[in-house]
């Protein structure tokens, strides 16, 4: 019953009309201080009027009962007294003969009206035979049309009939005429008649004007409670209200100030506590709004700076990178030396262009004037180039690229020279930190998201550094030098390639274990993300094959390899091609783990007039990608794969490896032109 689908129905029917109440009550805290001090008056006050209504009650009782305990040993002494005097002298001074039940009923008749004279409404008297015995014409006698056998209660019968004493009880009196009944305090006692045979003499006070003072005294109290009950809550309202006012305009304001509203000041009026939280409160606004305002200017002023100088500096290294040129063709005529220093040149040179086009491109996005020209393209086209750019690279390397998920197309609205640009850092950016290893580039669409990750086997992330991955000038390495690797800005403006999508950059890694870094595009330019087709943790990470941070299978001591068995170089050197062969057919589908979590959200920055055109370098070589720079990125992309931040650093989007005159003397400097981390 617990789980039938009638009970949930009643439940959810129930609950329906209490949760506007149920949301109230968890906003609003005046309500909260209000309700709580009504419910604790009101239980004071009720457990106040239980104690004053038992104390009166009692006080009243006590009363009746020593009167009426007065009242019926006088009677009782008068009817002793009246039965002596009949049993001592006979009617005009002849003895009482006995065997005359007349005469004892008409004595007790008298006796009955005598008694009961003196308390009109007041009590009411009753007699009664001992027992069920009503012979002799002695049967029960009341005044006031009392019923005598249902007014007195049996178990005060019972009582009476067994001792000598007056005993007392509460009943009801019962009337023979149908009147309503009332209750009463009844006292007897058993006595002798005229001729000593023994009767039950009983006094019943009716408790009536004691149950009206006691309905008095009750509705005087619940009407005063009532009244102390609401005053108290006006009192609480009011008092709640002066405190939770200000807190509510406090409240008010800080939301506004979030909301970039700094000039938002509360109202302050008097010195009380709240006064000064008001002071202290606004104080706090206007040095905020201050430093907010200092470092706008010092933004505004370095986006002024860096948009400048790229500028400036474009045409004396144009007039440098023509002297350079006339300087590396005739470099032939020099000596060795000479020679070295004008490769090293161009080579410096190249590198030069390459970030000043990543600063150019950097000013763009902080000036906001980045454009996204989007048009439906086909990613395995892209990624075809790609690869196809990069094949040199990883021919020196040793690394070979493969395709998978290439049979169906990919296509998406999206910006052809921004995708490539992301993808052409994340593939070079791949082989140069694959150690050697296959870069696999996976392909998938599902829903209304297209992806696109790059798979490496190389050193993989540390902990923590993916955090850092994704900031400007930022390295793996802190110890490399920077004359050698990219601008170091390739992934912070590919990551802000993707946002400018309305896309995310995220990246997995581990230690020893490679990386992989997943681009996910919405399949129209409007559409928002829910999820990416493809997994940001690979199938054949170390937790998906159940090994532990150390390689080592869990619950096993014996040593395990960290990645993938790769083929040798030597094999597979003589058969790469550009694309690998298609292994699968089956199309990808969505997985609900590529969802973005742990907090991350994306705010596609939307796309303003004004062109973004990237400068090209002077000099390229066979194998090396465009020159112009990529975007910038923003530190609050999302973040995922096992509570760690996407991204790795740039490879060299922009760069040449080097000239291909200059690759035997010094390969590994060229192909550091390549590297971001």
């Amino acid at each position: 019953m617990q789980g039938s689908p009638v009970l949930r129905l009643l439940l959810r029917w129930v609950r329906r009309p209490l949760l506007p109440v149920m949301r109230l009550w968890r906003r609003n805290i005046q309500l909260k201080v209000v309700a709580t001090t009504l419910l604790m008056s009101l239980g004071v006050v009720l457990l106040l009027g239980f104690v004053v209504i038992g104390q009166v009650r009692n006080g009243l009782l006590d009363a009746k009962v020593k009167a009426s305990q007065s009242q019926a040993t006088g009677g009782f002494a008068v009817a002793k007294q009246k039965s002596d005097e009949t049993a001592g002298a006979g009617v005009d001074g002849a003895p009482v003969d006995g065997s005359n039940p007349q005469n004892v009923i008409e004595w007790m008749s008298e006796l009955v009206s005598s008694l009961s004279s003196g308390g009109q409404g007041a009590f009411d008297v009753v007699t009664l035979p001992p027992g069920d015995d009503s012979g002799g014409g002695r049967g029960p006698r009341a005044s006031g049309d009392v019923n005598p056998n249902k007014s007195v209660p049996e178990d005060l019968r019972s009582r009476i009939n067994t001792s000598t004493g007056a005993a007392q009880s509460y009943t009801r009196i019962r009337y023979s005429n149908n009147n309503e009944s009332q209750p009463a305090l009844v006292i007897g006692k058993q006595l002798n008649d005229p001729n000593g045979d023994p009767y039950e003499l009983y006094y019943l006070f009716p408790l009536t004007q004691e149950e009206k003072s006691l309905s008095l005294v009750k509705g005087t109290l619940a009407t005063a409670g009532l009244f102390v009950v609401v005053l108290l809550g006006a009192i609480a309202w009011l008092v709640v209200r002066q405190v939770v006012t200000p807190v509510r305009m406090a409240a008010g304001i800080a939301e506004r100030l979030s909301a970039g509203r700094l000039q938002e000041r509360m109202k302050v009026t008097g010195e009380d506590d709240i006064a000064r939280l008001g002071e202290a409160f606004n104080k706090m606004a206007q040095n905020l709004q201050l430093k907010i305002q200092q470092l706008e200017d010092l933004s505004r002023m370095q986006r002024r700076f860096v948009s400048d100088v790229s500028h400036e500096l474009r045409t004396p290294l144009t007039t440098v990178r023509m002297a350079a040129d006339v300087i590396h063709d005739a470099r032939e005529d020099f000596d060795p030396v000479t020679a070295r220093s004008a490769e090293l040149l161009a080579d410096q040179l190249d590198r030069f262009e390459s970030l000043l086009a990543d600063l150019l491109e950097i000013s763009r996005f902080d000036a906001g004037a980045a454009a996204l020209e989007a048009e439906p393209i086909d990613l395995r086209e892209v990624v075809r180039r790609v690869v196809s750019g990069a094949a040199p690279l990883a021919d020196r390397k040793g690394t070979a690229i493969r395709v998978l998920g290439d049979q169906q197309p990919v296509v998406a609205e999206a910006d052809a020279r921004r995708v490539e640009r992301v993808l052409r850092n994340l593939v070079v950016n791949a082989v140069e930190h694959g150690e050697g290893r296959d870069v696999v580039v996976k392909l998938a669409s599902a829903g209304g998201a297209v992806a696109v990750a790059v798979r490496d086997y190389g050193v993989g992330l540390k902990p923590g550094e993916a955090t850092r991955v994704f900031s400007r000038f930022w390295r793996a390495d802190p110890a490399r030098a920077r004359t050698t690797g990219g601008t170091g800005l390739g992934l912070s403006i590919a990551q802000e390639d993707a946002r400018l999508h309305g896309g995310w950059l995220q990246a997995w890694g581990e230690p020893g274990g490679g990386s992989q870094f997943r681009l996910t595009l919405p399949r129209t330019a409007d559409e928002p993300l829910r999820g990416s087709p493809i997994p940001l943790e690979p199938k054949d990470s170390r937790r998906n094959r159940g090994l532990d941070e150390a390689g080592l299978p869990r619950g096993s001591g014996e040593k395990s390899a960290t990645v993938p068995v790769q083929p040798a170089a030597e094999q597979r050197s003589s058969a790469r091609a550009p694309l690998a062969p298609r292994l699968s057919a089956i199309p990808p589908t969505a997985d609900p783990t590529a969802l973005p979590g742990n907090g991350a959200r994306v705010v596609p920055r939307p796309a303003s007039s004004g062109g973004a055109t990237g400068a090209g370098a002077a000099r390229r070589t066979a194998g090396t990608g465009p020159g112009t720079g990529p975007d910038t990125a923003r530190q609050d992309e999302p973040r995922t794969a096992s509570g760690e931040t996407s991204g790795r650093k740039d490879a060299a989007h922009s760069g040449a490896p080097g000239r291909k005159d200059a690759t035997a003397d010094g390969p590994d400097e060229q192909g550091e032109a390549f590297r971001g981390r």
